[in-house]
């Protein structure tokens, strides 16, 4: 048991997949429902802190350096003018914190708790205003996979 637990808590720190693909391997798996979002969740967020505090900066550090300045380039450029434009439209920074947490909710592919805490950390929103809006987004993932994977499994009788 503990093992399947690992194993969705690993899957949910994955870029990309995350938790959108870890709450329905985890009811495909027939863990209890509940410890499965909550570890989800903290797979989720784990490497949350690390991505806000060392990516903005690996991406400066990497602009000149031969085969990381191409896309250590295109990232820090995107990730700059992204947040130029956000925080100079008439969003406030609470705007802000709340498109977040609905940029990470919504499970879509390019969204998540890795993609938005990048963004977050262009935008300077600061430490515990981005993750309070990503753990949100992420609860918010949660949610809607967990009522679209039981869904599935009632729908079919698996």
């Amino acid at each position: 048991m503990f093992l399947k637990y690992l194993s969705v808590f690993l899957i949910s720190m994955v870029p990309l997949i995350e938790l959108r693909a870890a709450v329905p391997i985890a009811i495909g798996m027939g863990l209890d429902t509940l410890p499965s979002i909550a570890v989800c969740a903290l797979g989720n967020m784990a490497p949350v802190p690390i991505i806000y505090l060392f990516a903005r900066k690996f991406l400066v550090w990497g602009l000149d350096k031969p085969g990381l300045s191409k896309i250590c380039h295109f990232f820090h450029d995107k990730g700059e003018a992204a947040g130029k434009k956000l925080s100079s439209s008439r969003f406030g920074k609470y705007g802000l914190v709340i498109a977040l947490a609905l940029f990470v909710g919504i499970p879509l592919p390019g969204t998540g708790a890795w993609t938005g805490t990048l963004g977050a950390s262009f935008l300077d929103l600061g430490f515990r205003k981005t993750v309070a809006a990503v753990l949100t987004g992420v609860f918010i993932a949660a949610g809607i996979m967990t009522t679209v994977s039981l869904l599935g499994v009632n729908i079919l009788g698996l």
